[in-house]
């Protein structure tokens, strides 16, 4: 397993520095490119508590942009990150509501993307790494987690979404 670590405590760092840094190697392919943003990202947000909250629409267009690059595998990562972006902090999925019409246009892409493979086995989905179920579940943590007006935004922007909080 590989490990890498900060010469400093996380909580020192400059949280609107480092943090847009590396969500902007969200994009990257190459090694170890993409393995010290997505650590970094995964240690920042796990440590960062309420200095993740500020830093979030210096987030938005690094996400946006590994979203538009339509390589499954770095969307697969990008939305396992704003789930991730999501619970780090419990006012962070309220936050993110005014850009749902940069991120979610993408999403809704994806939204149905499932391989139909007959009587087939997809390994994929215990990898973590089908589109169309990554996407689902991430649209389903920014409605629970986003407040009131969280799935109206979301049905706004992706109008085959159905609800997993209201019951009719």
């Amino acid at each position: 397993m590989r490990l890498f670590s900060f010469q400093v405590e996380i909580e020192k760092l400059d949280f609107h520095h480092y943090l847009p840094l590396f969500f902007d190697g969200l994009s990257e392919t190459k090694h170890p490119y993409q393995f010290l943003a997505r650590q970094g990202i995964h240690d920042m947000l796990t440590h960062g508590g309420y200095k993740v909250l500020p830093v979030i629409p210096q987030l938005i267009l690094p996400l946006k942009k590994a979203l538009m690059t339509k390589n499954k595998d770095i969307i697969c990562a990008t939305l396992k990150v704003i789930q991730d972006l999501v619970v780090s902090h419990e006012l962070a999925g309220e936050a993110l509501i005014p850009y749902y019409r940069q991120l979610l246009p993408v999403m809704n892409l994806f939204k149905n993307t499932n391989n139909n493979l007959g009587d087939g086995i997809e390994y994929d989905q215990w990898k973590g790494c089908n589109v169309g179920d990554m996407v689902n579940a991430t649209l389903e943590l920014l409605e629970r987690r986003g407040g009131q007006d969280a799935y109206i935004n979301i049905k706004y922007m992706v109008p085959t979404y159905e609800s997993c909080v209201l019951t009719y």
